[in-house]
């Protein structure tokens, strides 16, 4: 029985879980392996710039909706900046990438809106890959916002475009190759309070290709929900080799304290 308990303590350690078990990752519909509730579009962009851009743009503004070209995908090594991006999914099986990884014009959006929200916090996680190239206002860009659609006004904004001096980044981002990268799974939250609590909520997620058409830029989003993201999200091929080894050592110590005790007897 304590041999039983070790392990299961131990290999707990190693996997980062404690006695008990947290709530799932709520993963804004994705781990369906679908975009179930979700809103999505897009359409060409190109000559646009990106003050311009918003899936308003699509859907009557000047642009036209095409469906867009994201995708719900699966765990795996980004195309343009590989192994130093990470991984593209955070946690579960499944995320969402807004726009395609190749160039061309084109911009995609997804949007999901909430309704009387009373959960203690709205969270969800992204990354992004943004190809250097032409300046602020038609390099390939991102746009995230959580807006309050009760009061009318957006609680949380994160617009960044790949602006060849490197303007229009900031400190979550790394440069590989022309590319502007966040290596990181960018964890945002909203605390609601009582000043928030019951009110309507719209998150939106808008990634481009740059305005001239031949620069990339895409947007890796998991989660939307009420539950804290897991800290270390999926484990890098590395990590699960070391998890693996890890594990491995664990059964050999309890091999050996079984055949110790068996000869003790």
């Amino acid at each position: 029985m304590r041999t039983e308990l070790l392990a299961g303590v131990a290999i707990a350690a190693m996997l980062g879980v404690g006695p008990a078990a947290a709530d799932s990752f709520v993963n804004g519909g994705f781990e369906a392996g679908n975009i179930t509730g979700w809103d999505q579009g897009g359409g060409f962009r190109g000559g646009v710039n990106n003050a311009g851009l918003s899936p308003a743009y699509f859907n009557g503004g000047g642009g036209f909706n095409d469906g867009g070209r994201g995708a719900v995908i699966t765990n795996g090594v980004d195309p343009n900046v590989g192994a130093p991006l990470g991984s593209t999914v955070h946690s579960g099986t499944y995320s969402y990438r807004a726009e395609n990884t190749v160039a061309g014009g084109y911009a995609t959006y997804i949007q999901q809106q909430v309704n009387d929200y009373t959960d203690a916090n709205i969270f969800f996680a992204w990354k992004s890959v943004l190809l250097g190239a032409h300046g602020p206002n038609d390099a390939a860009t991102m746009i995230i916002k959580l807006t309050d659609l009760t009061t009318g006004s957006d609680v949380i904004t994160r617009e960044y475009n790949a602006a060849d001096d490197g303007s229009g980044v900031d400190g979550r981002f790394s440069l590989l190759n022309n590319n502007y990268y966040t290596p990181n799974w960018q964890i945002e939250q909203l605390a609601i309070d009582a000043s928030l609590s019951g009110h309507d909520f719209l998150l939106s997620v808008l990634a481009s290709d740059c305005a001239p058409t031949a620069h990339y830029g895409y947007v890796y989003l998991d989660g939307f929900g009420a539950v804290t993201p897991p800290t270390g999200g999926v484990p890098e091929p590395a990590t699960w080799a070391m998890m693996i080894g890890g594990l491995g050592a664990v059964g050999t110590v309890m091999r050996r304290r079984r055949r110790t005790a068996s000869c003790a007897a």
